[in-house]
């Protein structure tokens, strides 16, 4: 007996030890590294890049490489790009578990962004959806620069003529989310009662006006400022979270759509019919190691023992809800609402002002 006792205490000691060393693996952030010299004869551009964790100010504009065209590539000069929050998040490579994928100590890609817009420099031989001088719009890594390289047959689309750069370059990520929350998700009918909490936020203004073209009856909560703004998107009813909370009125809704995080499941539940769907799409859930996603495996445990439909989910980029989203836009359906715009080299300030919590709709980076 007291020699299985200390095989447990061993086993267990060894199992503290691994922990604790995959903590501070994971916690430990790295020196800020030196820009490595370009080959000779790269071709060059300027881009944002992070080459250590931390806050808004690790970020430098640098001169790098220019991605090359593959076979199956398209590079696109880039005219606008647009903030996300989970640029921040790798920014910061927080929550700690994202490391695990992004890089430990210091992250694998460098370059940050995601949502671009710009016109075809050049294609890979194998490419024949698009041509140099196209204006496109999409999602590929490192939208935060000159220039960035994408699978021709992945995330890129042709830009309607009557929309913008900035506004195609706020489209692809807020807006995927958007869609793919009411559509695949909580499979949102005509002459249901939707509601979008973070209503006024890149992802909830996407949302309110694709809940309304579903046929669906939109309630948006957001604050003060934004109430008119919420409204003009077509919300039939808007509520001012300052002075109303929607958790403890009488209204019942078929699906929440939740891009804060600003409630508990079960006061969401309280105001859900029984056969509804609350899609948890972002949270304000604080904490270094796991922070939002700590809402996400609440409805993980949740879920399986309520007749409501909870989730959380990530959007998965494709041309063809792209392309669904560029028609809407070029039909004057779909408007994308930018709250402010930042030079590249201002990206920094860029990420901070939406980390922050308090942007209207999307934030978009110019880039000459």
């Amino acid at each position: 007996m007291a020699k299985k006792s200390r095989v447990v205490g061993i086993v267990l000691a060894v199992l503290a030890i691994t922990a604790a060393t995959l903590a501070f693996m994971l916690s430990h952030n790295s020196a800020c590294g030196a820009a490595p010299p370009l080959a000779p004869g790269a071709l060059s551009m300027q881009a944002m890049v992070y080459r250590c964790y931390g806050p808004p100010d690790v970020l430098r504009l640098e001169t790098v490489a220019r991605p090359a065209p593959q076979d199956e590539r398209v590079l696109v000069r880039v005219k606008a790009a647009s903030v996300n929050p989970l640029d921040w998040h790798y920014m910061r490579g927080e929550p700690y578990i994202m490391r695990l994928s992004a890089g430990w100590g210091a992250p694998r890609d460098v370059r940050l962004g995601e949502d671009f817009a710009g016109v075809v420099e050049s294609v890979g031989a194998k490419v024949t959806q698009f041509k140099p001088g196209d204006e496109v719009f999409g999602a590929a890594g490192g939208a935060f620069g000159q220039f960035v390289a994408v699978r021709a047959d992945r995330s890129i689309v042709r830009k309607p003529a009557n929309v913008s750069f900035e506004q195609a370059a706020a489209v692809p990520v807020a807006a995927v989310t958007a869609l793919q929350a009411l559509r695949d998700q909580a499979h949102v009918r005509a002459g249901q009662k939707v509601l979008v909490n973070g209503a006024s936020g890149g992802v909830g203004t996407f949302a309110v006006q694709l809940a309304r073209l579903m046929g669906a009856e939109v309630t948006g909560v957001c604050s003060t400022r934004n109430v008119e703004l919420v409204r003009s998107l077509g919300a039939a009813h808007v509520i001012d979270y300052s002075r109303e909370d929607f958790t403890r009125g009488t209204q019942r809704y078929d699906v929440i759509i939740d891009n804060v995080g600003s409630h508990a499941i079960a006061d969401y539940r309280r105001v859900l019919e029984p056969s509804g769907a609350l899609v948890i799409v972002g949270s304000a859930g604080k904490g270094h190691w796991l922070g939002g996603l700590a809402d996400a495996l609440r409805a993980m445990v949740v879920a399986p023992f309520v007749s409501q439909k909870i989730g959380f989910f990530l959007a998965h980029m494709n041309a063809a809800d792209l392309g669904y989203l560029a028609g809407l836009m070029g039909e004057g359906k779909l408007t994308p609402v930018i709250d402010r715009r930042f030079p590249l080299g201002s990206s920094a300030e860029a990420l901070r002002y939406v980390e922050a919590g308090h942007s209207r709709g999307k934030v978009v980076i110019t880039v000459d």
